[in-house]
């Protein structure tokens, strides 16, 4: 007698069958193990079956990396290499006097000095002034002739030279005093690897990874490892189109440049590894993990202008995870990656996660939205 199918595994493979993703990595209870469904790619006329989306792929989970950042800085303030409120500049010269524009579509020169300094708690919440230009004007377009928007590869310029380029240009708002997506983040790769003097690849390694038994986690998938890549599609015209192939594209290979800006490639197991150690309290004190997975971006902040539209009703932001504020889910934390990859963790100890390797978009959020109404499993 076959065992019957759980309601996440039911809801990947509908998806599945709609196309929406070819295939995916579901996860979702206490303590879940990964099922994967479906295939490495569509299936298209006179096609044969292309491989099935295996268990143990190594995938991109781009913004999924935040939560990972956020642990390793609060460990570094429970060791007092670093502060919650202190400036940022000693880490971050290139930031050490910062220029703010009197409005977000105003022209660069209307910039004046900022009375606050950037401190690592702007960078956690989001909160620095740097992040994707959400209005049309000259700040937006600096910001795409520089390579400094959000989604192009951040390894086409190193570290120093990245935040170089984003020092000389002006924050949007004053720090603390608006809330902008992405780039505090990147800087924040930034200022970890600065404070530990190494790598971001090689400081996450030494303190998370490999005492979490985290192999496949990394700035890079190994060469040898190439063969457990998916491929990466975007949506055109409601079709999915490759944008990376499978085992190749910038995340393949030990890159050039150093990357601590950069976003990170992982595993099921992994990242479901990551989680509970997090949920239960093996990484941060329980001071610190409250205050990461709490609602810390003040309410005068939430301006509408923020994110897409609609993004604080119901939401907050903690430090690298965002957080239900009310409703049935009131207390979940987690985020999602830019390639269809989704995890939460109630406030029962429940862990959904989904990996997927779509872009995120109108094609994907069916998807998300029934990922995140999943019924609690039975204990």
């Amino acid at each position: 007698m076959s065992l019957p199918t759980s309601p996440a595994v039911r809801l990947l493979e509908s998806a599945i069958d709609a196309g929406t993703v070819p295939g995916g990595i579901i996860s979702h209870g206490r303590d879940p193990e990964p099922i994967a469904r479906g295939r490495l790619s569509p299936r298209g006329p006179g096609d044969s079956d292309a491989p099935a989306f295996p268990a143990d792929a190594i995938v991109r989970i781009q913004s999924m990396t935040k939560a990972i950042q956020a642990v390793a800085a609060l460990r570094l303030i429970e060791r007092g290499v670093l502060a919650l409120d202190s400036p940022a500049a000693p880490w971050l010269p290139e930031l050490a006097a910062p220029r703010v524009l009197p409005r977000p579509d105003a022209d660069l020169d209307e910039a004046v000095p900022s009375p606050t300094a950037i401190t690592l708690r702007h960078l956690l919440t989001c909160t620095s002034g740097l992040g994707i230009a959400t209005a049309e004007g000259p700040l937006q377009r600096a910001m795409a002739e520089s390579g400094l928007e959000a989604g192009s590869a951040p390894w086409s310029l190193g570290a120093d030279e990245w935040l170089a380029a984003l020092g000389a240009l002006p924050l949007v708002g004053g720090p603390g005093r608006v809330w902008r997506y992405h780039h505090s983040f990147s800087v924040l790769g930034i200022l970890l690897s600065r404070a530990t003097g190494r790598s971001l690849e090689e400081h996450l390694r030494a303190d998370l990874f490999e005492p979490l038994g985290m192999v496949d986690t990394g700035s890079f998938v190994p060469l040898s490892q190439r063969h457990r890549l998916p491929p990466a599609f975007s949506v055109e015209d409601g079709q999915l189109a490759e944008a990376e192939p499978a085992g190749g594209g910038p995340l393949v290979g030990e890159p050039s440049l150093d990357v601590s800006h950069g976003e990170l490639v992982s595993t099921a197991a992994d990242y479901l590894r990551f989680l509970r150690a997090l949920r239960d309290g093996e990484l941060l004190s329980p001071e610190h993990l409250a205050m990461m997975t709490t609602d810390q971006v003040p309410a005068e902040v939430k301006r509408p202008d923020s994110f897409y539209p609609g993004f604080w009703d119901g939401t907050g932001w903690g430090f690298g995870v965002s957080v239900v504020t009310g409703g049935e889910h009131r207390g979940r934390w987690g985020w999602s990656g830019g390639y269809g990859t989704d995890f939460f963790v109630d406030a029962d100890g429940t862990i959904g996660l989904l990996l997927a390797q779509v872009e995120i978009g109108e094609h994907l959020m069916p998807l998300l939205e029934a990922f995140q109404e999943l019924p609690t499993p039975p204990s």
